[in-house]
């Protein structure tokens, strides 16, 4: 169905071509899921697949694509649409009318199908992808998950033969990203659709594919072949298969299922290296009071990945857990996750005055928009030094409380105090100072036409020393060049650089909005890593994601919004652990015992 021949595309400009001699071929009725680091160039495959590249994208194409025997270089994306159906990374980018259920009919529209044909088919994905409620609503008023939904649906409904998917999940809470990635497989296994897809949170998918397409770096050869095999020599794995690497399993664990029927010896492994049954106990924990190295200490050699790395430089967090009473028993799930990230400990050692007035403070907040009541008596208290994780289904209220934070939301009911002041209220050059935020969309905060001049732009706006924006870009962004448009970076590659615009000001508050979309595991790490340092230096991070992988590692505390309310607010180990949906793969593997992350156990084992 999909087969390139030699393949090569090197951009204009481009000294190197982003891809070389790509070989393979999808039959029809299979799903292929292209891996790789960040800007390898899957997009760039799946480009080539669509006619978006060269047609769209510019640049030279070497070899033959041919999708259902027409070959891209000669057909146009349009004279492809009957056959192929395209999502990429941005939904925005697709959407041409104004409300849901007219984008989902629009392209049958385009194709000339029959009304009652549309009507049926609207129908039919208004149910498959949970957007019924929704059918009404203009588009411009969704979350961005549930505008990733209605994007997958538009290209659902014309039934196409070839499914290209660019990061369909990046923006899925992890139940719709389950109801998703079903819909896709039972097209693939009752229509025979040929899918080809790209996608960095492998832990959500890996367990779909027929094959894996692997591109491991820039201009490398491409690895092709069974799901185990490739990920046994990936540079790139989910925590499942890093957790089968570190116990030896042979073959590689794909699935949560699998992984926890080989479990057993290691839970008695780290039963006994644990000491006394919590996780952490033998983990940096000295058992004299004092906070542990934990997983992710420089001395660990994991790449800073381990949660406990918090443990013994990080400022206290106003409100954490004490520890638990000595009649509390050890396996319980206050005595396990307490240790587990050494709060008391480092509550003990570095804890800041009561006094000590919070960063941010929202009382009762209520937020209506039109019909939908977006937020609902939202109480929230924010201290210095702390990580939270804003967690929920899409559309339960995330945005809209990061916006209220950031003064682009005003309040129907309730106050919002952020330094002070109350954001929408301070003008931006002062709120700056204050509060950043990281939008959904980083391109929205850039509009200069280059790296440099964004930097320098940046730098100019915060009052901050020249250099300053750009050396964070080099922290977090390695390798780019000054002279790089920020329209041609990938979509993670943008959320660093925004990132760094927001950081050059150097505000006590940090907000980022689903920050791990686009990115690969590495690139991941690397934000990771940086987020800490800004916590250790004392400055609030507050993230609305639905990367419960990055919640693990990252937050101390998570709180769960559902419908634009509070349900659950605590520290990380309590909330996700005591969440079927929320609980990250090594917890759900190594369950009962609460571990978070492969570094964790990996530090318990040594």
């Amino acid at each position: 169905m999909i087969r390139f021949e030699s393949v090569s595309v090197t951009y204009d400009g481009a000294a190197e071509p982003t891809v070389r001699g790509i070989d393979f071929e999808v039959p029809e009725g299979e799903l292929v899921l292209l891996a790789g680091p960040s800007g390898v160039g899957k997009s760039t495959v799946l480009g080539a697949v669509s006619g978006l590249v060269p047609h769209f994208t510019g640049g030279t194409l070497a070899g033959r694509v041919t999708v259902a025997g027409r070959d891209t270089r000669t057909h146009k994306p349009r004279e492809l649409a009957d056959v192929v159906g395209t999502v990429g990374q941005d939904p925005l980018s697709h959407f041409v009318t104004d409300t849901v259920e007219d984008e989902l009919a629009y392209g049958m529209e385009s194709l000339g199908l029959p009304p009652d044909v549309m009507r049926r088919r609207v129908e039919e994905t208004l149910d498959l992808l949970g957007l019924a409620p929704l059918r009404d609503r203009p588009l411009a008023t969704l979350s961005g998950g549930q505008q990733q939904r209605v994007a997958i649906g538009s290209v659902l409904t014309p039934h196409p033969r070839v499914l290209v998917l660019d990061e369909p999940t990046s923006a899925l809470d992890p139940a719709a990203a389950e109801e998703v990635l079903a819909v896709v497989q039972r097209l693939v296994h009752d229509l025979g659709t040929t899918v080809l897809m790209a996608e960095h949170r492998l832990e959500r998918v890996v367990q779909y594919a027929d094959r894996i397409a692997l591109l491991p770096a820039p201009g490398a050869p491409l690895v092709v072949g069974a799901p185990d095999e490739v990920m046994a020599v990936s540079p790139v794995c989910p925590p499942v298969v890093e957790l089968g690497r570190l116990a030896g399993w042979t073959p590689l664990p794909l699935t949560v299922r699998d992984a926890r029927r080989r479990a057993e010896p290691l839970r008695e492994r780290l039963a006994e290296h644990a000491g006394d049954g919590r996780p952490g106990a033998g983990a940096g924990d000295a058992g004299d009071g004092r906070p542990g190295a934990g997983a992710g200490d420089a001395g660990s050699g994991d790449s800073g990945l381990g949660v406990g790395e918090r443990a013994g430089t990080g400022p206290a967090v106003a409100g954490a857990t004490p520890a638990p009473p000595a009649k509390t028993p050890p396996h319980t799930s206050a005595g396990w996750t307490r240790r587990l990230f050494g709060r008391a400990s480092r509550r003990a050692a570095t804890e800041a005055p009561a006094e000590s007035a919070p960063v941010a403070e929202v009382t009762g907040l209520g937020v209506r928009r039109g019909r939908v009541e977006a937020l609902r008596r939202v109480d929230l208290a924010l201290s210095p030094g702390e990580t939270v994780a804003l967690m929920g289904r899409n559309g339960a209220g995330k945005s809209t409380l990061l916006g209220s934070l950031v003064g682009l939301v005003r309040p129907t009911s309730g106050t919002v105090r952020v330094g002070g002041v109350v954001p929408y209220r301070t003008p931006p050059q002062e709120l700056v100072r204050r509060v950043g935020l990281v939008p959904q969309e980083p391109r929205d905060l850039l509009y200069a036409e280059t790296v440099a001049a964004e930097c320098a732009a940046a730098d100019r706006d915060a009052e901050a020393a020249p250099g300053t924006c750009r050396a964070l870009v080099g922290e977090l962004l390695p390798g780019v060049a000054d002279g790089t448009h920020p329209r041609d970076l990938s979509e993670g590659q943008r959320l660093a650089l925004a990132l760094a615009v927001v950081l050059a000001a150097r505000p006590p508050l940090v907000l980022l909005d689903e920050p791990t979309r686009g990115l690969d595991y590495a690139a991941k790490a690397r934000l990771i890593t940086h987020l800490r340092a800004l916590a250790r230096d004392g400055r609030t991070i507050v993230l609305a994601t639905h990367d419960v992988e990055l919640a693990a590692e990252l937050a101390d505390r998570v709180v769960l919004l559902a419908e634009g309310e509070v349900i659950a607010d605590g520290p990380t180990a309590d909330v996700v652990v005591s969440s079927p949906s929320f609980a990250p793969q090594v917890t759900k593997i190594l369950a009962p015992q609460p571990w978070l992350t492969v570094a964790q156990v990996r530090e318990a084992l040594r």
